[in-house]
């Protein structure tokens, strides 16, 4: 898989092309998907903001997101990565997003969701698309195998526009 940085600067690419400005919603990466799009020089016009909601309470009042949902599901599930995409754009400038939440470890698993379980979100073209994965290695490892996936999948979703 590529690295990061050379996927964000493949995404900068695509999305100056299309005239489109990325916004994202990050948990498990706590900042790691921002980070790497904004190492490339002139992110700016085309990275509108980021929102690093790591606690539930966080995700409901920067998001939108209603606690129920999060209730219901639990943070760590699809329909929350579907929420933080589009609450993402909801609350900024953008109009594509990407989501990220998950189990990074070593501990915070739960039945049916071991440590390495990350949902993804994305919204690219006015749909809404998400994927649960899990991942294998230490903390630092799922952090970053989910932020070059993240991204990987937003350039292919971009390049199919």
């Amino acid at each position: 898989m590529q690295n990061a940085l050379e996927l964000a600067a493949q995404i900068g690419t695509e999305l100056k092309e299309k005239r489109l400005l990325l916004t994202v919603a990050e948990s498990c990466t706590g900042g790691g998907v921002a980070q790497a799009i904004t190492e490339i020089a002139g992110s700016s016009d085309w990275f509108d903001c980021g929102f690093v909601t790591y606690s539930n309470s966080s995700k409901s009042e920067l998001l939108n997101i209603p606690a129920a949902l999060i209730a219901r599901h639990g943070a760590v599930s699809e329909e929350i990565a579907a929420a933080m995409a589009e609450g993402a754009i909801a609350n900024s400038e953008g109009n594509v997003s990407l989501s990220t939440t998950g189990i990074a470890g070593p501990t915070g698993a739960v039945p049916g969701k071991p440590i390495g379980t990350v949902c993804f979100g994305w919204v690219v073209g006015g749909v809404t698309h998400t994927e649960r994965l899990i991942f294998t290695g230490d903390r630092h490892a799922v952090r970053e195998q989910t932020v070059a996936h993240a991204l990987a999948k937003l350039l292919r979703y971009l390049q199919e526009l």
